[in-house]
């Protein structure tokens, strides 16, 4: 997994963490200087639409993008245990 948005509210609205080398690179490029110490701290957020639109754009660039919901991510850590 390169990128990785999780659904942090009931808007939709979206925690973007990149989760690769390659993935903080691909981000670097889409989001202007200032904002990359937010993107290495995974504290930036975005909207549904925008992020329909970077999971296209990164996906067509040939990254490997998840989206989970607070729920699923429940899920997941609970099947781990």
């Amino acid at each position: 997994m390169d990128i990785c948005l999780t659904n942090i509210d009931n808007k939709l609205n979206k925690s973007l963490q990149p989760k690769s080398a390659i993935g903080m690179l691909w981000l670097q490029t889409h989001f202007e200087n200032e904002q990359w110490e937010a993107l290495s701290n995974s504290t930036i957020i975005i909207s549904e639409e925008n992020s329909k639109l970077l999971i296209e754009d990164a996906t067509d660039a040939g990254l490997d993008i998840k989206c989970f919901s607070d729920i699923s991510m429940l899920d997941v850590f609970q099947k781990n245990d």
